[in-house]
């Protein structure tokens, strides 16, 4: 079809072929147009009925919640979320540390009070309203989803312990993936090929992983150091790891679409398993310029925070694998919109995870959904934040992590270290 497609445009662009080129050609080549575009029109439909379809079960809550309190906790570099009900409940969230040290004063002086004395029943038409609330979405990005992210999870978390339910039954009828298999990621990108492959294996024994991913290019188009590292890498992870090992490759958008193709193909010669952000995020038709072009699967969307973005990406076939960051993205409401438009068309979801306890959210997520991918994030167990979880000790045993079961979030944080924390109250925007 695209052969054909392309000699009809070539006939055109010659001299006098206008004139040379048959009625029936004519023809057929719009038939085959109309038919395109039929098909994506049924595509956009099916992916607009899924979105109209709500995300939270608010029919596990009989009686209002309404929210008394919601505030931003500071201790240092350290951020949480609380939120309390009248009726004396409470829901706490470990938000994004590294993102939240710039973004505190969003969510402090421009969506907190939004929530206040609000149903938190309605958290998923809140989230809608918050957006446009004091012109938010000129926020867009995550200098907004962050914040956003953070007064969700805290709020799911009180649900989720009045129903008694964990985060993944709130947002899905029934638990998918009781254990999640992860892969080990690895973030170095100006090491040596050597250094990053010395460091992989330490950190593949360690997890006990069963798949891995690497970086690759010099991140959005920048030049990599030392150069002709990734060339080097490539070949060099799947010998040392072999067949057995599910190798993943993540680019960051360091290619245009020539070098994304030449890079794709060296990785399907490796038997790579898919192929991250070959062109910078926002560059849609040259992601699906790549994605046309090589066989390797392609995966992306960590960085975006447009749901109708999103919706074009699956609807044209941009992507295979759909990404969405549960704290870049806005939530697990937001995201499960996504894995669901994904989930219409035949397409898997593998989130992306950020924040030191965003592997948490993730694998909640991951539980709620049944097009999961075979293996997810998972960069270290982190230490950030003392907490006990009775249903799991969160750590990878045999690369594979099992879900919490308890109410909420499912884990329950040091009391002292909350109260070492202190409310981080408007008007300021001092840094401690």
């Amino acid at each position: 079809m695209k052969t054909n497609r392309r000699r009809f445009l070539g006939s055109l662009a010659t001299g006098g072929a206008a004139a040379s080129v048959s009625p029936l050609a004519v023809r057929a080549a719009d038939s085959t147009a109309r038919a395109h575009s039929e098909a994506i029109a049924d595509r956009y439909a099916r992916l607009d009925a899924v979105l109209r379809e709500p995300v939270l079960r608010r029919e596990l809550f009989t009686s209002p919640v309404m929210l008394e309190t919601v505030e931003l906790l500071r201790l240092g570099e350290s951020f949480l979320c609380r939120v309390r009900s009248r009726d004396g409940a409470e829901g706490i969230s470990v938000s994004n540390n590294l993102q939240m040290a710039s973004l505190y004063p969003i969510q402090v002086e421009r969506l907190q009070g939004f929530f206040v004395g609000k149903d938190a029943r309605d958290l998923e038409a809140l989230l809608e309203q918050a957006y446009v609330h004091q012109s938010n979405y000129k926020l867009q990005s995550l200098a907004l989803w962050v914040p956003m992210a953070t007064i969700e999870f805290a709020i799911l978390d009180l649900l989720g312990r009045n129903a008694g339910l964990p985060l993944g039954l709130l947002i899905g009828d029934r638990i998918h993936h009781r254990e999640v298999q992860v892969y080990r990621a690895n973030s170095e990108r100006d090491n040596t090929a050597e250094e990053v492959l010395a460091n992989l294996v330490r950190q593949v024994e360690e997890s006990q992983a069963r798949a891995l991913k690497i970086k690759i290019g010099g991140r959005m188009s920048h030049p990599e150091t030392p150069p002709g590292r990734s060339e080097k890498l490539i070949p060099m992870v799947r010998e040392r790891f072999g067949d057995a090992m599910v190798c993943y490759a993540d680019s960051n958008g360091s290619y245009d679409v020539a070098e994304g193709i030449r890079f794709g193909r060296m990785l399907q010669e490796h038997r790579y398993a898919f192929y991250e952000e070959p062109v910078p995020f926002d560059w849609y038709e040259e992601t699906k310029a790549v994605r046309d072009a090589v066989d390797i699967p392609v995966a992306g969307g960590e960085q975006e925070a447009s749901m109708h973005a999103f919706r074009w990406l699956v609807a044209n076939d941009a992507l295979d694998i759909v990404q969405p960051d549960m704290f870049y993205f806005g939530g697990l409401i937001r995201s499960m919109r996504v894995a669901r438009m994904a989930y219409a068309v035949g397409k898997i979801c593998t989130p992306h995870i950020s924040g030191g306890l965003g592997y948490l959210y993730m694998i909640h997520f991951v539980s709620a959904i049944p097009n999961a991918g075979p293996f997810h994030e998972f960069k270290g167990l982190s230490r950030e934040v003392p907490f006990t979880c009775a249903t799991s000790d969160l750590r990878t045993t045999g690369g594979v992590v099992k879900v919490p079961t308890g109410p909420g979030s499912g884990i329950e944080i040091d009391p002292d270290f909350v109260r070492r924390h202190e409310v981080v109250p408007r008007g300021s925007r001092r840094e401690t």
